[in-house]
């Protein structure tokens, strides 16, 4: 029997050169996969550990670039505000169908990123905000008539969505930036009827103003002539003989100055002291 023959030694290197060339082509055929991300600026990324416990929520990971295994998966968001249109048609407080165009600012918490992803996914401005700004704005409208809504509470009942969508947002992972009423649409008869008694009321108010004008400036005449009497009885009653007799005692001695008979001017002195 023919002996088995012995591998020399360069065959032996040839072997392990081949092992590890092997090896490093699988490690750089693994981490060309997939496993190299950068996330951009305004976004934020969470991580699905496949192996290790599935998508870890505690931690958030920024804008940069990050080295990831190829069994991971990284789901990124983006965290910059977003603007949401709403037109929809609500019923008022006495059961009038009234169109409303709302907007709606938000964007997601960021260190919340893996909470909501677990929750709503990154369609939720579809599966939460959309149905939430809904369910607000039917709800706050439906307590007002269409007058206040069209005139004079307009601005109440948008703080009142705020508050009330805010609070239902922020329980699920959204700040709520800003929430406003950009229209509220009547029917025209209901619009015109409104705009009417608007009217009437704005010219009513005008005409009170007007005589409540036009009786102050009447209380102010009453009161300037009242001064003016009280101040003439005053005036009369302070002419007393007193008074009258000074005057005398000066005319008295004009007289006496002048160049007129001395029995002349002491007879006229004698009549003005009387």
């Amino acid at each position: 029997m023919s002996e088995p023959k012995l591998r020399s030694p360069f065959q032996g290197r040839l072997f392990t050169t081949g092992v590890v060339i092997f090896l490093a082509l699988v490690v750089i055929l693994i981490f060309s996969n997939a496993t190299f991300l950068t996330i951009d600026a305004g976004h934020r990324g969470v991580l699905f550990r496949r192996f290790a416990g599935g998508l870890d929520k505690s931690v958030v990971y920024g804008p940069g670039f990050h080295v990831l295994a190829p069994w991971n998966t990284m789901y990124t968001y983006d965290v910059r505000e977003k603007q949401l249109e709403e037109e929809m048609e609500v019923l008022s407080s006495n059961g009038l169908n009234i169109k409303v165009d709302v907007t709606v600012r938000v964007n997601p918490k960021y260190n919340k990123i893996g909470d909501l992803h677990d929750k709503f996914g990154k369609e939720y401005l579809t599966s939460l905000v959309r149905p939430e700004v809904r369910s607000s704005v039917r709800k706050i409208i439906g307590r007002f008539t269409p007058e206040e809504l069209y005139s004079t509470r307009r601005d109440e009942v948008q703080q009142m969505i705020q508050k009330d969508l805010n609070t239902t947002l922020d329980k699920n992972y959204i700040e709520l930036r800003a929430s406003l009423i950009r229209g509220i649409m009547l029917p025209d008869k209901v619009r015109m009827a409104i705009e009417d008694k608007i009217e009437a009321e704005q010219s009513g108010m005008k005409y009170e103003y007007i005589l409540q004008q036009s009786r102050k400036e009447a209380e102010r005449r009453v009161i300037e002539a009242e001064a003016k009497a009280r101040a003439n009885i005053v005036l009369n009653a302070s002419l007393t003989d007193k008074i009258l007799k000074d005057k005398g005692i000066e005319a008295t001695l004009q007289l006496a100055n002048s160049p007129t008979p001395k029995s002349l001017s002491l007879g006229a002195a004698l009549m003005a002291c009387r």
